[in-house]
This record gives C-alpha cells, sequence and structure tokens, in this order.
C-alpha cells in the first residue's frame, strides 16, 4: 500500500498480486492485505484444516495443498521446527490472499512454537515473524526479525525483500535501496526487480520503475509473477496520467488471469478515470467480492460517491469501519486508510488522533502526507504544511500529495502556491481521485478566477 487515495505510492511490496518466491521450506509471496467476514478455525492453528473461502472443502490452489502438507507432516511429527516455520508463513500469505485477518494470531502462534524449539539457526521462522509484523504494520519488530534471519543466512534474497520493505515504511530510504541492491544482486528476478521499481518511484524517477517493472514481467516465472508484473505496470502508467495504457496492461494480465482481483481492481480504475463508469463499477465491486480487502471497499464507495450515489457509497463505508474495527481486533495497526477515511468521511478529530499514532509507527511518506491532511482538516494549517514537505520530501509523483499541500497552502492564504500545487496535481494525474480531482479543478479555476478579478481592478 497501495488505490485512488495513495496512487504514486502504490506497492508497498507486500500488496496486492501474488509474487511467489521460497523461503527455506515454506512458501513466502508478496501479496493483499484484507479482510473477509469470516473466522479462522479455533483449532490447533498448526494442524487444523484448510479450508476455502466459504469454509468448504480444501482449494487446489498451491498454498492450500502446501499448508494441508505442512499440517499432516506436523500431526507426525509436531516438534518440527522447520515445518512449524512453513507453516507460520503460508499463514501469513493465507491471510493475504483471503483478506482474512484472523490468520494473523494462528501465524504468531505457529511461528513461537517453531522459534521456542530452535532459537537459534530457525531462520525461516525468523523470516516469518519479520512478514508476519510487516503485515500487521508494525515495522519496527519487523526489521529487528528480518536482521535476525539474515544474520543465520545472508544469502536467501527472499529476507532482504523484507529488511527492504521495513525499512522503506520506516523512513530508511538509503537502507532500504542498499537491501533491494542485495536483493537483486543475489537473485535478479521479479521480487526483487518490483522492490528496485518501487524505490525508484518513491524518489519521482516513474521511467526507471516502468523499465525496472517490464524486467519483472520478462522474467516472470509463473502467472502469480506475470499477473503481478501487469499490476504494476499498469498502476505506474494510470498513476501518471495514462489510463489508457493502464487498462491495456490491465487487461493483458487478465488474459492470463482472469480471476485475477487485482487486476480487475486496476482496471477500474483505470475505467473510471476514462469515464466508463458502469464498467468501473462492475469490476471494482467484483474485486472486492473475490478479494474484500478494506482499500477497495474504501474505492468503491468513494467511487459511488462521485457518481452521486450516496446510499451504496454509505453501504461500503459501514462495511469499511467494521472491516478496521476486526483488522485492529486481529492485531493489525491502523494506518493511512483509517486516517483519510475519518478526515474526509469521518471525524477529522479521529483521524488526528490515528494520524499521529500511524506516524508513530510508520514514518513512510504516506504516513506524513496522512497526518498533512489530518492537521488541514483540523485547522493546523502551519503544522500541516511542515508534514506536507516530509510527504514530498524524495520527489515522489504523487498527485494526491501535491493536492493535499495545494489545498494547505490555500487555507494559508498562499494563493500562488496553491495554484501551483494544483495545476500540478492534475498535470501528474487529472484523474487522481474521484472525489478530490474535481475538487482540485474547482478550487484551481476559483484562485485564477480570483486572480484575474484582482488584476482587472488593479488596472481600474
Amino acid at each position: 500500500m497501495s488505490r485512488f487515495r495513495h496512487q504514486a505510492s502504490r506497492r508497498r511490496p507486500f500488496l496486492s498480486a501474488a509474487v511467489v518466491t521460497v523461503l527455506g521450506a515454506g512458501l513466502f509471496l508478496a501479496g493483499g492485505l484484507g479482510l473477509a467476514p469470516w473466522p479462522a478455525s479455533q483449532e490447533d492453528p498448526a494442524t487444523a484444516r484448510v479450508t476455502g473461502s466459504e469454509g468448504a472443502a480444501p482449494e487446489a490452489d498451491p498454498l492450500s495443498r502446501d499448508i494441508a502438507a505442512l499440517q499432516t507432516r506436523l500431526r507426525r511429527t509436531p516438534r518440527d521446527a522447520e515445518a512449524l516455520g512453513a507453516l507460520g508463513l503460508d499463514y501469513v500469505q493465507r491471510a493475504k490472499t483471503t483478506g482474512d485477518p484472523t490468520y494473523y494470531p494462528k501465524a504468531e502462534a505457529v511461528l513461537k512454537r517453531s522459534l521456542a524449539l530452535d532459537e537459534a539457526d530457525n531462520y525461516t521462522a525468523m523470516g516469518g515473524m519479520a512478514a508476519l509484523e510487516a503485515a500487521r504494520h508494525e515495522f519496527t519488530p519487523a526489521l529487528e526479525w528480518a536482521r535476525k534471519a539474515i544474520d543465520v543466512n545472508p544469502f536467501n534474497s527472499t529476507l532482504y525483500g523484507t529488511l527492504a520493505d521495513a525499512c522503506t515504511q520506516l523512513g530508511r530510504y538509503t537502507e532500504a535501496a542498499d537491501a533491494v541492491q542485495k536483493m537483486v544482486d543475489l537473485k535478479p528476478g521479479t521480487p526483487s526487480l518490483a522492490r528496485a521499481s518501487y524505490s525508484a518511484e518513491l524518489r519521482g524517477d516513474t521511467r526507471t520503475a516502468l523499465a525496472e517493472m517490464r524486467r519483472a514481467l520478462r522474467s516472470a516465472g509463473s502467472a502469480d509473477e506475470r499477473s503481478f508484473a501487469h499490476y504494476h505496470i499498469s498502476e505506474i502508467t494510470l498513476n501518471d496520467g495514462r489510463p489508457a495504457d493502464a487498462l491495456a496492461q490491465a487487461d493483458a494480465g487478465l488474459r492470463a488471469a482472469p480471476s485475477d482481483a487485482p487486476l480487475l481492481q486496476i482496471k477500474a480504475r483505470a475505467q473510471a478515470a476514462l469515464g466508463r463508469n458502469e464498467g468501473a463499477v462492475t469490476n471494482l465491486a467484483e474485486a472486492a467480492r473475490r478479494l474484500p480487502l478494506p482499500e477497495y471497499v474504501l474505492q468503491l464507495g468513494e467511487l459511488h460517491e462521485s457518481l452521486g450515489h450516496r446510499r451504496k457509497a454509505a453501504q461500503q463505508y459501514r462495511i469499511f469501519r467494521a472491516e478496521q474495527k476486526l483488522f485492529a481486533d486481529n492485531g493489525v495497526s491502523l494506518d493511512t486508510d483509517a486516517v483519510l477515511f475519518e478526515a474526509d468521511h469521518g471525524k477529522p478529530d479521529k483521524a488526528l488522533t490515528i494520524a499521529r499514532q500511524a506516524l508513530a509507527d510508520r514514518p513512510f511518506l504516506d504516513s506524513h502526507d496522512a497526518l498533512a491532511w489530518a492537521l488541514h482538516l483540523n485547522g493546523q494549517h502551519r503544522a500541516a504544511l511542515a508534514e506536507s514537505d516530509q510527504a514530498l520530501a524524495l520527489g515522489t509523483r504523487n498527485a494526491l500529495f501535491h493536492y493535499h499541500r495545494a489545498m494547505i497552502e490555500k487555507a494559508l492564504g498562499n494563493r500562488s502556491a496553491a495554484r501551483s500545487g494544483l495545476t500540478r496535481a492534475l498535470a501528474i494525474n487529472p484523474h487522481f481521485h474521484p472525489l478530490h480531482a474535481p475538487r482540485a479543478r474547482q478550487a484551481l479555476t476559483a484562485l485564477k478566477n480570483g486572480t484575474a478579478s484582482q488584476e482587472t481592478r488593479g488596472r481600474q
């Protein structure tokens, strides 16, 4: 993470479509983080039967098969630390691919059992704890666990990816870039090239970001990796204001993976930018049905609101609130989605409280921007401007960030800076948000008209 809201800051590498790599004996997939309206099994997490998204028979996907095989192995050898570590990793991924955060406590229980059996050399469980803490937005412990795992096995590329993710979210961008380079050196492929792409995008270098993702597509060794690469190429081009190119990439990915929810989501965003609203609503609703991530639900609500469907929008916002509660109940810290939701659709004072804690936990660009917006909506414009400076410190081409800054400048009476910021936001991506992009155009028109009126009065 990452959305209509966080377009240029998309791709926290543990969001969206799955990328499969190997960490010890277990699967480590960079997948979507979300929520589903069902509880995980309350049985022993090491041996509980794996069920599909509706509690039916086990699914035939590789992750389900891997979990089932590990559970069978653990029934025979319950003190198998390696199998427990691998199973914990799989449970983290299960939470992501199903959107069910109740798998996180199960993952933690299994990983801690693994570490209790082998604390010294168990890099699989250490890497699993790093992945788990990152998924729960606890990036300081994620960083600590990643470093412990690398101390044991400094030649595992995936561990450097986890380290890079944690460093990025903690605002340690130089350390993150070093970890990404190490990952690429050890194993150039889709996971490492995707992180290299993201590192370039954060610096505002979208040309390099796109080139790296195209390399990732060429090196993709599985359908999951290809769909992942198509998704992010689509998102980069969409964030860069090229919705037709984004739509073509999404369609290319869907031809190979027609059931891929992230590709449906990015297709919907591209369709909305092109004014194809009926298709956008249909595809975004289907993406949320297949993978009920909070971000998808929020996007659908905001798209409905932009089209005047207020009752449908309100329904999605209620679902979003319920999802946020379920996440919090399962150990996931509230993040910028919750901040911006409260700021734009709920209670600004609550947004500010969440934003301050989010920044303390995760001093990333998104967190600075969200705090800036929450401060602005609470009338603290000077403090908001300072946070906006931090959000844009790397030169990231993020239209939403520039819009937020422009509106803060406007509130401070800095009309020239506000005009410049709004112009910049709309130049980066004229369709950056279904609600805020029209407001940006309206504000820019009003500022230009106001300037013209002042100039006319000055000549009289």
